[in-house]
């Protein structure tokens, strides 16, 4: 029973999850999970102990760095308002990541550990990382890279809907990211969200399909470093090699 165990929690993947703006990543996310998928969504370990928070490690170096004024009423902070300063400044918003990654993906590596220790029955584990390939620090760590993708013109339109912005201003936030184009070609899967909900959710159905049906295992490297190390020396080494 306990040999039958470890077997399944080896045979887990990670599969990372990237897109960009206003492209439709919440949406096959959201699709993911309504199909009983795993998910670690790095915004959501953001919001909740990285950035909003007032007790967070990142919260004082912010407000150091980028003043008071980017804090609401009752002392969060205000990520629409740092939202639009690291938009339009490159420097500010690759401090801001200096700031925050560290502790986002250190959050994300003990969810990951969990997964890893307990047998909850997941085939996967979906990392939904906004930055997957800017920062290039996890992919090596994801056996399936897949890109949510939409064309510029809708992926334009939908920014204005949704954030009631101008044209220029959506066109800056668009540019201020790596192209979705540029991200196809790093992918291993595309689910195109140009059209309607329901050609995506067939695409995302289809993926599931084939990743439950995978024979590639992202834990199989790591069964050698287990058997010599224990689960604590194992532990330790994909934490260095996370954090490195």
């Amino acid at each position: 029973q306990c040999t039958c165990e470890w077997f399944l929690r080896l045979e887990m993947f990670l599969v990372g999850l990237t897109g960009g703006i206003a492209s439709g990543k919440s949406t096959v996310t959201a699709i993911f999970q309504e199909l009983g998928c795993a998910v670690i969504d790095a915004d959501l370990i953001a919001r909740q102990a990285t950035v909003v928070q007032p007790t967070a490690p990142a919260y004082k170096s912010i407000v150091h760095y980028f003043g008071k004024e980017v804090l609401l009423e009752n002392g969060e902070i205000n990520r629409e308002k740092l939202g639009a300063i690291i938009f339009s400044d490159q420097e500010k918003r690759q401090l801001l990541n200096s700031l925050t990654h560290p502790e986002i993906q250190k959050t994300m590596l003990k969810q990951i550990l969990k997964y890893f220790m307990l047998v909850l029955g997941f085939r996967y584990v979906i990392l939904d990382i906004p930055l997957l390939f800017e920062t290039n620090k996890l992919t090596r760590f994801m056996k399936h890279k897949v890109v949510v993708y939409c064309d510029l013109e809708t992926q334009i339109s939908r920014l204005m809907y949704r954030n009631n912005l101008s044209q220029p201003e959506a066109e800056a936030r668009t540019h201020a990211q790596m192209s979705l184009e540029e991200k196809w070609k790093l992918a291993s899967h595309v689910i195109d969200n140009s059209g309607n909900q329901d050609s995506t959710y067939r695409q995302v159905l289809q993926l599931h399909s084939q990743l439950e049906n995978s024979l590639d295992f992202l834990w199989i490297r790591v069964i050698v470093m287990a058997s010599l190390s224990g689960i604590g020396g194992l532990a330790y080494i994909l934490i260095r090699q996370f954090l490195s």
